[in-house]
């Protein structure tokens, strides 16, 4: 039983944007634990250049290492299909029955949280923790409208580094990569064109 953030997303690679998030959700007196779910089949992403889902499973673990808080959940592939946040909402509460659950967002989902699976069911099952990304102007505009929508969304105004995972696809850059993420994808070879 408690508050328990889920922090979900492609991970395609675990940047230094995402550790930011990790580490403030992490820091947070809020939750009592945050897990960390990659996606499966991400049902509002389409690109190639995705690497294999041991490599971003395990980008995700080594980060948590750093965290007490935080642990690696593989809800997302137990299942079959696109990966939709009602549906690992729904079987994260069989898992951890008794918890509240808070979905995070960056500034660049806020925007289309409202045209999410089931919006209107999963705004009532859960809260959203949401982050600004970078000097996006618009990001306050978006909360105040997804919230008009009956969406209850805390704001965390920690600054998170603006970084671009396609961008970094292309060129790997050490200083937008945690370090052991860093270590990793040289060791493993991946991400070379």
């Amino acid at each position: 039983m408690g508050k328990t953030a889920v922090f979900g997303g492609t991970f395609n690679p675990f940047h230094i944007g995402h550790y930011e998030i990790l580490s403030a959700l992490c820091k947070s007196d809020m939750f009592s634990k945050v897990l960390v779910v990659p996606d499966k089949i991400p049902p509002h992403k389409e690109y190639s250049g995705m690497v294999s889902d041991k490599d971003r499973i395990e980008m995700c673990r080594i980060v948590c290492e750093d965290f007490e808080k935080a642990t690696v959940s593989l809800v997302e592939f137990e299942r079959e299909g696109k990966s939709y946040t009602i549906d690992t909402i729904s079987a994260l509460r069989e898992l951890y029955p008794g918890d509240e659950f808070f979905v995070t967002c960056g500034g660049d989902m806020i925007k289309t949280l409202d045209t999410w699976c089931r919006f209107d069911e999963l705004k009532r099952m859960v809260s959203f923790i949401a982050f600004g990304r970078g000097s996006d102007k618009r990001f306050y505009a978006d909360v105040m409208r997804v919230r008009a929508l009956g969406a209850d969304i805390t704001v965390f105004n920690n600054k998170i580094t603006d970084v671009s995972s396609s961008k970094l696809r292309e060129h790997m850059d050490k200083e937008f990569l945690p370090e052991k993420v860093w270590d990793y994808v040289n060791r493993r070879g991946i991400y070379k064109q």
